[in-house]
């Protein structure tokens, strides 16, 4: 008998399956991501929506004058504190600059006061330098300038040396207007938005004479070295000194509208919207100090006006309130002159450039437009400046980037009608000079910081808005750093 012998069954052949990539790199983006997510994000990025984006790197041997490089950043964000940017506009202008020279691997520390700056190469020596900045002034012509040197640095039209040499000019060149110019531009605007609170031409006549005495006293102050909580202390002593001789003497005028007039320029509004605009844009230290700054103002303004009141009350003076609220009953067709009038008075004392003063004035009052019809449809007196402040953020902005100057140099003068500084200044004098009225006080202070955070957040909002409208070449933001 044969034995069988099985006879094997050949499956007919078949191709091998081949994974689907599309499908596993699908499946690998959903569950691990693009980046991994302990990966530090590149300084150079913080660049995106400013208007430094896409620097051109010049190629050259940077790490040997790293040194030079870096002094000269910490020298250009000095300059800026000095005459009043912010503490996010500092910073994308030491990333470009820097960028723009060839140093990327850099780390961006901003204080209130100081700033640090780290260079680490991979293969070198770190390099830290840190560089204290210990005087202010107002100088937006020249933030204006230095704006414009950024910016040619980025295009990669400059080189160091030449940037050295513009820096230099820019802090030794004059201030666009006159002391005398300055000082009667502060009691101009000072009188006008007595005028826009609701006062009347004597009582405008009155604010205007007062910050023209005052503003000398602190003139003399300020050149003897006193600190600047004196100042202010005996600046307002004698804006309410005035108001309590009006009061005296039966003056057709209220104390309220006198001390308000006085004091309007002593009042650190826009220190306090730059104060919560550091906190949004990430810069917290920076913003608590402008915070405490701000604050101890107010406390110095409170007690100058404390003493007025008590020496008054000595010499056998009735006793006055100072903390009366103030509403406008002008007509609109006679507050529009004014708001523009304010607006162009505090351009000048700022020391704006000559060609920003009517883009500035049209803004501040679109701007107040929006408010003024904000409050007729009933958004009330927390949403109507929230929306003024969006609208006056998107058209600073668009208008600034034009003229070639920062945002902030249109958008702080276009701000100032909405007093946001007078509402706290009345609710800490009400907290510390009536006890009885203490509970009214907090809940003044309280109401008037919801309001400047709106202010705040509304023209950072329509600075971020207005980003599309002002990237002329919004796909290089995507692209690699270009390189001669």
């Amino acid at each position: 008998m044969i034995p069988r012998v099985p006879i094997p069954v050949v499956s007919p052949l078949l191709p091998p399956s081949r994974p689907n990539r599309a499908a596993r790199n699908v499946l690998r983006r959903l569950v691990q991501g693009e980046t991994p997510p302990t990966a530090p994000m590149n300084i150079v990025e913080r660049l995106a929506g400013s208007p430094y984006a896409n620097p051109m790197i010049q190629v050259g041997k940077a790490d040997e004058s790293a040194r030079k490089t870096i002094d000269f950043a910490l020298r250009l964000a000095e300059t800026m504190f000095r005459y009043g940017a912010g503490a996010l506009e500092v910073e994308t202008s030491i990333i470009a600059v820097t960028a723009a020279f060839g140093l990327r691997n850099i780390e961006v520390d901003i204080t209130n006061q100081s700033v640090i700056i780290n260079y680490a190469h991979r293969d070198g020596v770190p390099i830290t330098l840190l560089r204290v900045v210990r005087s202010w002034t107002n100088n937006y012509a020249g933030l204006v300038q230095v704006h414009e040197l950024v910016t040619d640095i980025v295009t990669g039209g400059v080189a160091r040396a030449e940037a050295y040499r513009r820096l230099d000019t820019i802090i030794k060149r004059p201030k666009p207007f006159p002391r005398w110019m300055v000082s009667l531009a502060e009691a101009v605007f000072a009188a006008a938005v007595v005028g826009v609170i609701g006062g009347s031409p004597f009582g405008m006549g009155v604010a205007l004479l007062t910050i023209l005495l005052a503003g000398q006293v602190a003139r003399v102050l300020g050149k003897w070295r006193v600190p600047d909580f004196f100042v202010t202390a005996f600046t307002s002593f004698i804006v309410t000194m005035v108001a309590v001789v009006c009061f005296m003497v039966h003056v057709p005028l209220s104390p309220s509208m006198v001390v308000a007039g006085g004091i309007l320029l002593l009042l650190p509004s826009g220190r306090l919207v730059s104060a919560v605009q550091d906190a949004i844009n990430g810069f917290p230290v920076t913003a608590s100090g402008r915070f405490l700054s701000a604050f101890l103002t107010f406390g110095a303004i409170v007690a100058g006006i404390a003493v007025a009141l008590v020496a008054a009350a000595m010499l056998g003076g009735d006793r006055i309130t100072v903390a009366e609220p103030i509403v406008g009953a002008l007509p609109l067709y006679v507050i529009l002159p004014l708001v523009a009038l304010a607006t162009v008075a505090i351009c000048i004392a700022e020391q704006t450039s000559v060609r920003l003063l009517v883009p500035t004035m049209a803004v501040a009052l679109v701007g107040y437009m929006a408010y003024y019809f904000g409050m007729q449809l009933g958004l009330g007196g927390r949403f109507a400046p929230a929306l003024a402040a969006v609208v006056i953020g998107i058209l600073a902005r668009v208008i600034a980037l034009r003229l070639g100057a920062p945002q902030l140099v249109v958008a702080v003068p276009s701000i100032i009608f909405l007093l946001v500084g007078l509402s706290i200044f009345r609710a800490m004098f009400v907290m510390t000079l009536t006890p009885g009225d203490s509970v009214t006080g907090a809940v003044g202070i309280f109401n008037a910081l919801v309001v400047i955070l709106a202010v705040a957040a509304g023209v950072v909002l329509g600075d971020n808005m207005a980003r599309p409208l002002t990237r002329t070449n919004g796909h290089k933001d995507r692209r690699r750093n270009r390189r001669r």
